[in-house]
């Protein structure tokens, strides 16, 4: 990896940035950052991989900590969590910067992002918290960019938003190491994970990262954390859609983490570096859900696109319809208030409160000072 060097005006700035919390020092006087598994080795003035990590001196610090690239408060369905809290609102936000390359990613802008005048929104864990409860929030989600690579960060705002009574909710590829992931996913009381394809060389050669770190990490979160979690695979055409693919894919998530966990099949749209592959067609990701129904999973629901069956979550027991959707907009909600279904008492995984949100499908960005 080629470490771009830091302007003098970056240099200084990190003066005031916060220690990392994940990195020793090697006999060759490098910095190996240990939260990821690119585990960067940085010499003075570095950056890791993605670009917020970096060496000041004899630490190695994180740039963005404190920095937003915006805020928004979004129905929790988007992110998407379909059995945490439905209908609830969530503040979002994110950062600048990625541990992955993914050709297909669909916040570049941000994710890819070198301008530190896009991280216009800076906002303290207790600042976050605090808006958070003003606007009524349930949760605040860490998004956008993936929040391993601002975890300190991450960690210290769900620290705050617990103060306050809320949810913490990650969004992420679930590329990190084990070193870090405990402290970071037992910070988190639910977390949507990418499953991104489920073979090593769609992983390699489309995202610059290992199928089975990420596998691990799931595998870990579910037997090791109150943590819950649902995961998401964006089905690109030609790459990562094969019938054989999804099975296999399946099959794991069946024997690992069992059937409980919710899976979201989105569709790709053209975006980034892969602007030559087509849009998902609508009868590719509806397959799909049928082969992962067949699989045994007992809850997987199709996004990114207009398909109300598959937004419908279902009684695994009897298949009567507990919650229909539309888009983000929650239409019916028939559990009891202990998450069971009222036609044969089974109850369904996940965190559902005594009643349903109203907040609906909407998106509103809001400014924090």
């Amino acid at each position: 990896m080629a470490n771009p060097t830091p302007t003098p005006a970056d240099a200084e700035s990190w003066a005031d940035a916060p220690t990392a919390r994940w990195w020793h020092a090697l006999d060759d006087g490098r910095l190996e950052c240990d939260l990821c598994p690119r585990r960067c080795r940085l010499h003075p003035g570095q950056r890791g991989f993605c670009f917020v990590r970096a060496r000041d001196g004899d630490r190695m610090v994180l740039t963005t900590y404190g920095r937003s690239s915006g805020f928004a408060i979004d129905p929790i369905e988007k992110k998407p969590l379909s059995h945490f809290h439905p209908g609830t609102s969530v503040l979002s936000f994110g950062t600048a910067g990625c541990n992955l390359n993914c050709r297909f990613c669909q916040n570049w802008d941000i994710s890819k992002s070198r301008e530190w005048d896009r991280l216009a929104a800076p906002a303290t864990p207790a600042a976050i918290a605090k808006a958070a409860a003003s606007a009524q929030c349930d949760s605040v989600a860490f998004t956008y960019n993936d929040p391993v690579i601002f975890a300190e960060y991450a960690i210290d705002s769900a620290a705050a938003c617990h103060d306050r009574g809320l949810n913490a909710v990650a969004v992420t590829a679930g590329y990190i190491t084990p070193e870090a992931r405990a402290d970071f996913f037992t910070a988190m009381d639910a977390a949507n994970i990418d499953l991104k394809g489920f073979t090593e060389d769609f992983y390699w050669k489309t995202t610059g990262s290992h199928l089975k770190d990420v596998l691990d990490t799931i595998a870990w979160v579910h037997a090791n954390t109150d943590t819950w979690i649902e995961l998401t695979t964006l089905v690109i055409p030609g790459h990562n859609d094969s019938p054989d693919e999804i099975e296999r894919m399946c099959d794991w998530i069946l024997a690992e983490v069992g059937p409980d966990v919710p899976l979201h099949l989105s569709a790709f749209h053209p975006d980034f570096k892969m602007l030559d592959v087509p849009a998902t067609p609508p009868a590719t990701l509806r397959a799909a859900r049928t082969i992962a129904l067949d699989s045994g999973l007992h809850f997987v629901y199709t996004g990114n696109l207009h398909d109300p069956s598959g937004e419908v979550t279902s009684c695994p027991s009897c298949g009567a319809a507990l919650i229909e959707r539309d888009w983000y907009q929650i239409l019916a909600y028939r559990l009891t208030a202990d998450g069971r279904c009222p036609s044969c008492g089974a109850t369904v995984p996940g965190r559902f409160g005594s009643t349903v949100g109203e907040w609906g499908g909407r998106s509103i960005p809001v400014r924090i000072g």
